[in-house]
């Protein structure tokens, strides 16, 4: 029987596996890429730890001083130390196209959700016809990338990304439609996208560990228990409920980056001369983007004690892509207040800085 199927690609450690395959000797240690943790006192977080490393407590987004200290404690208990590599973009985007092109060969449609995670529609197929386009697929990744990917087959895309990260790495699981809510009771409420850390704490203090806990409440419960939209989405997620489709081209609605420093700092022209060189930066992705304007830009400060703000304007006339010195001058008079008592009012000092460009027109 045909019906609505969707896989959810999703690469192990992807990161850490292409390093490994481009240095034969990292295969087997424990290796995390990221910034560069300068014995313990370097600024940023982990992009991706392989799985020798997690075993440590090493993970993505861990500060990379954590991870240094993981590290040591490791090499102070007779394990190996990790080793450290700052991300190799251009080799992940080359390894991310090809494994594009592989599944654009057994899908219709595939939709590119990050550079490692990846939705492709087999709508029309049966369920152990999609299974088997998933092990080709699998296959293929396999033979001509040398790395491995999970993939996750259900009736949705909520279903297949969770599926896919239940038997990582290099694993396949189908979810039969008719078992939807069967898979799901089970698992941690943490497997839902969008319950995060303080979701799930709100969530605990009503006894609520597992998504069978969650459907002991009404919709209206979880409204009033968290935000009015959170309390309907998680309730529609506990019970398999998504309509979303695999669309092949995603909206780019921003196009920006953050910058960390080395050290907190609050030395004027250090600030200044960092932020336009990143100012910069983010023009030329808009540069060799496919829009040819933009009209909003917003700046995000983190100072030292992790408050985080951001400022935003909308531009009367569009930014074109020959206007690099009008933006800079734009987004400089945004970070201006926070260098004096206007927005710093106690000026502390300053731990991030970061530009995003926003509502673009392509004509």
């Amino acid at each position: 029987m045909t019906k609505n199927y969707i896989g959810h690609l999703d690469m192990d450690a992807f990161f850490a596996s292409l390093e490994e395959r481009a240095t034969p000797r990292f295969k087997n240690k424990p290796l995390a890429v990221g910034s560069d943790p300068k014995n313990g006192k370097g600024r940023g977080v982990i992009s991706t730890a392989n799985y020798k490393a997690r075993e440590y407590g090493i993970h993505s987004a861990l500060p990379i001083s954590q991870a240094w200290e993981l590290s040591q404690l490791a090499k102070k208990q007779g394990k190996e130390e990790v080793i450290f590599l700052i991300p190799n973009m251009p080799m992940y985007e080359k390894s991310s196209k090809n494994i594009l092109n592989i599944i654009k060969k057994h899908s219709h449609i595939v939709e590119q959700g990050s550079i490692d995670e990846f939705y492709f529609d087999l709508t029309g197929k049966t369920i152990k016809e999609a299974e088997n386009v998933c092990k080709k697929i699998k296959k293929e990744i396999k033979e001509t990338e040398k790395i491995t990917c999970s993939i996750g087959l259900a009736s949705n895309k909520l279903i297949a990304k969770i599926a896919a990260g239940i038997n990582k790495p290099d694993g396949l699981l189908v979810v039969n439609p008719k078992n939807n809510e069967k898979f799901l009771e089970p698992l941690s409420i943490r497997k839902i996208p969008g319950i995060g850390p303080k979701t799930a704490n709100i969530l605990n203090q009503k006894n609520i560990y597992t998504i069978k806990d969650i459907k002991k409440f009404s919709e209206e419960e979880l409204k009033t228990m968290l935000h009015e939209k959170t309390g309907k989405d998680i309730y529609d997620k506990a019970r398999g409920i998504n309509d979303s489709l695999v669309t092949e081209d995603r909206e780019v609605k921003s196009i920006g980056g953050q910058a960390t420093f080395e050290e907190n700092i609050f030395n004027i022209l250090s600030i200044s001369e960092k932020f336009l060189t990143h100012c910069e930066e983010i023009f030329n992705k808009f540069k060799i983007s496919e829009f040819s304007s933009f009209k909003n830009i917003t700046i995000t400060i983190r100072l030292s004690d992790f408050t985080t703000i951001s400022s935003t304007k909308t531009l009367k006339n569009k930014f074109e892509k020959t206007d690099i010195k009008k933006m800079k001058l734009e987004a400089f008079k945004l970070l201006l207040p926070f260098l004096d008592k206007r927005k710093n009012p106690k000026l502390k000092s300053i731990r991030l800085i970061g530009v995003r460009l926003e509502k673009f027109s392509k004509k």
